[in-house]
């Protein structure tokens, strides 16, 4: 069995990583601070957001300590025993001035079973001050902070109107990781575009930059985004379920063992959904990951040529 796992499966999961690090069940409560993003207000976002869409929006109507409570009192019914960490999912979460973010971050900080925060954002979105901040925070809880990237290739980031280059994500990283601080990367597979070499070469950088984990999402398209008006114009090749399943197993094999997987496949909203269907089976997605890695007989961080057939 692989090392890095409690239920079986062939890569590190965040399960058996929150488990080991606080002896306890430990759930990311998704909170939504009402945040905006730079690349919206000063363009129209990504080409694959859509700004009304229901997976931005976790409840726009609570405040972030309602939000947090009412998750709460849903998970303790079935885990009583299990610790936090608010997870401010929502927007570009460093996207305001510092004394906001202190406000916003240290109300549920000292919340009881709080034992970290998880904060996603852009990398060109985090200012040398709220870094220094972060450093701080970092000392005081188990901190993540979860960037964004999608594709290591320049091209494609600005296909898909990322607002910023690889060198910057490089350097956010690098900033983050000498303060210590966990990072974890979100990568998007089957760009327009993009070959299966382009998705592989994205992991080889973010082995490089030793960071700590990682969420691999599918590309799928969504009504009212401009991608969607893209693919109607002009179609694109979408990844088929098997093609998918090859590039997941095979980045999984390249990828440092001790990187935390926290996503590994796509969860479109289906009213929302024009393209792929087979997304919408996440748990056919993630046992057909599993079965791929056992035919293959391969691991996380196994490279090819290490396989034993």
């Amino acid at each position: 069995m692989f090392k890095y796992t409690l239920d079986n499966k062939r890569y590190h999961t965040l399960n058996y990583f929150l488990r080991n690090k606080f002896n306890s069940k430990v759930f990311k409560v998704p909170i939504d601070a009402h945040m905006s993003c730079p690349n919206k207000v000063h363009g129209n976002g990504c080409i694959y957001c859509s700004f009304n869409s229901k997976a931005n929006i976790i409840n726009s109507d609570e405040s972030i300590k309602e939000q947090f409570i009412n998750n709460i009192k849903i998970l303790e019914k079935k885990w009583p025993n299990s610790l936090y960490i608010p997870y401010f999912q929502a927007g570009t979460n460093t996207y305001a001035p510092l004394n906001k973010l202190k406000e916003l971050f240290e109300s549920l900080l000292n919340e009881d079973k709080v034992v970290g925060l998880s904060i996603a954002t852009r990398p060109d979105s985090i200012s040398d001050e709220v870094i220094d901040y972060l450093e701080d925070l970092n000392k005081r809880t188990f901190l993540t902070v979860e960037l964004g990237l999608q594709s290591s290739n320049d091209k494609t980031l600005e296909f898909i109107k990322r607002g910023h280059n690889v060198q910057t994500f490089i350097n956010c990283v690098k900033k983050l990781k000498q303060r210590n601080i966990f990072v974890v990367v979100h990568i998007i597979n089957g760009l327009p575009y993009e070959t299966k070499e382009d998705m592989l070469n994205t992991i080889k950088l973010l082995n490089d930059l030793d960071i700590d984990g990682i969420k691999i999402h599918m590309l799928y398209i969504s009504k009212d985004t401009e991608l969607a008006r893209i693919y109607e114009e002009k179609p694109f090749h979408i990844l088929t379920k098997e093609e998918y399943i090859d590039i997941v197993v095979s980045q999984l094999e390249l990828l440092n063992e001790k990187v935390v997987i926290e996503r590994i496949t796509g969860d479109p909203v289906k009213e929302e959904l024009i393209t792929p269907d087979w997304l919408l089976k996440k748990f056919c997605v993630l046992n057909d990951i599993d079965k791929e890695m056992v035919k293959r007989n391969t691991y996380q961080g196994i490279k090819v040529k290490d396989r034993r057939i």
